[in-house]
C-alpha cells in the first residue's frame, strides 16, 4: 500500500513516521487490501484537529484522529450512464481509500493518560482511523460493531508487537 505521510507540526520523530507506515501496511495485509491501495496520513496539532473536526463532524473541539473515507464516483470516469460498473473495477481505477489526520497533541496527552508508550498511542490512532476508512465503526457504544472493531484493532497491534 502506498501511504503519503505529512508532518505539519514538524514534531513527529522519524521513527514514528516509519512505524505508522509499517503498521498501516501490516493492517492492510491483515484486511486483504490490494497492494495498489493508496491513502494519506497527516500529523496535525490540536488547532488544526479542531478545525477539521468542526468542518467534517460538526464537533467544536479537537479530536485525536479524523478519518475521511473516499469512495470513487462513477461519474468521475465519464462512463455511459447505462453501464453498471462493478465496485472492484472502480477501486482498481481509483485506488485512493481516504485520509487520516492524527493530532500530535492528543497522542501525547493520551499516551500519558493511558500509561503506555507514545509509539503505541500513535499506532493505536493510525489503526483506529484506518479501520474507520475501511468500514468499521464503534457505534453504538457497547454494540457488536464496537466489539468487532476494537477486537480487530487490538489483534493488529498485538500481532505487530505493540502490546499494552
Amino acid at each position: 500500500m502506498y501511504i503519503e505521510l505529512v508532518d505539519e507540526t514538524n514534531k513527529v520523530p522519524k521513527e514514528i513516521i516509519e512505524q505508522t507506515k509499517h503498521i498501516l501496511n501490516f493492517a492492510a495485509e491483515k484486511l486483504g487490501l490490494r497492494p495498489s491501495t493508496e491513502m494519506a496520513v497527516t500529523f496535525v496539532d490540536n488547532a488544526r484537529s479542531h478545525e477539521l473536526n468542526l468542518q467534517y463532524r460538526d464537533t467544536d473541539r479537537p479530536t485525536d484522529v479524523i478519518s475521511l473515507e473516499y469512495k470513487p464516483d462513477e461519474e468521475e470516469f465519464f462512463f455511459d450512464e447505462e453501464m453498471d460498473i462493478p465496485e472492484e473495477l472502480l477501486e482498481e481505477m481509483d485506488p485512493f481509500i481516504g485520509e487520516l489526520y492524527i493530532s500530535v497533541d492528543k497522542a501525547q496527552e493520551q499516551a500519558q493518560d493511558f500509561g503506555h508508550s507514545l509509539e503505541r498511542e500513535y499506532a493505536w490512532l493510525a489503526v483506529h482511523g484506518f479501520l474507520h476508512i475501511n468500514g468499521y465503526d464503534h457505534y453504538p457504544v457497547g454494540g457488536p460493531e464496537e466489539a468487532e472493531m476494537f477486537g480487530l484493532q487490538e489483534e493488529i497491534l498485538t500481532a505487530y508487537g505493540l502490546t499494552r
